[in-house]
This record gives C-alpha cells, structure tokens and sequence, in this order.
C-alpha cells in the first residue's frame, strides 16, 4: 500500500514539473521572459548618472538625472556640494526649426575686413 502511495505522489510530482516546464516555455515562446511573467515588467528608471568628470585627485563633478531633470553635484570634498539643480534634460529641450541646434552667437556684429574702421563713420551734414 505504501508503495502505491509513493508512485501515485511521484506521479503528481512529475505532472507538476511538467506543467511548469510548459507553462515556462509558453511564456518564452511569446516573446515574454518567465520572469516577466511571474513578476511583470520592471518600472521604468527614473534616476541615471548621465556624466561624471574627475576635477582633480580627490573631487569629482557628478551630473545626475531624475525625472528628466538634472543636476550638478561635486563630490569628494570635505563636503558634497550640488552646484546647480533643475537642468533640464538635453532630449526635453526642443531644438527650434531650422537652425540644426546651432545657436546664435552672444555678440551679433558683422566681421571686419582688411581696411575698413570698427565702427562706421557717423555721416555729416
């Protein structure tokens, strides 16, 4: 009688394995991981290091983005420093059209050329 119990329990434990091997192969076939499937998707990352640059031996400049806002963060010092905060990401700043994301320079004049004076001559009367 007791070997009648153990095969029946060794049956159903091989049933089960090899309905989680199915159901594991079903949850790849269609193009989702079984952990996807067990768990669901990851959440999306809203903290990343975009840059990081060494300033000398021992401080670093660090800048962070949450929530597609950045921040600039020296380290490494006797105190950690934010220097500037609320940055906004460089994929939220819209480009305006047609200048191709060059930007206007901070002194608009014309350039000088051989022989002619930096500033016009006032005309007389």
């Amino acid at each position: 009688m007791l070997d009648l119990l153990l095969y029946v329990l060794l049956l159903a434990i091989l049933a089960l394995a090899v309905l989680a091997a199915v159901w594991l192969v079903r949850g790849n076939a269609g193009g989702r991981s079984a952990m996807v499937a067990l768990f669901g998707e990851r959440p999306e990352k809203r903290l990343a290091i975009v840059e990081h640059a060494s300033v000398d031996g021992r401080r670093r400049l660090v800048l962070i983005r949450r929530d597609d806002v950045e921040h600039l963060i020296m380290t490494g010092g006797p105190v950690d420093v934010v220097i500037e905060t609320g940055i906004g990401a460089a994929s939220a700043i819209p480009e305006s059209a047609g200048t191709n994301g060059v930007t206007a320079p901070v002194f608009n004049r014309q350039a000088r050329t051989f022989g002619r004076a930096a500033k016009p001559a006032e005309a007389t009367e």
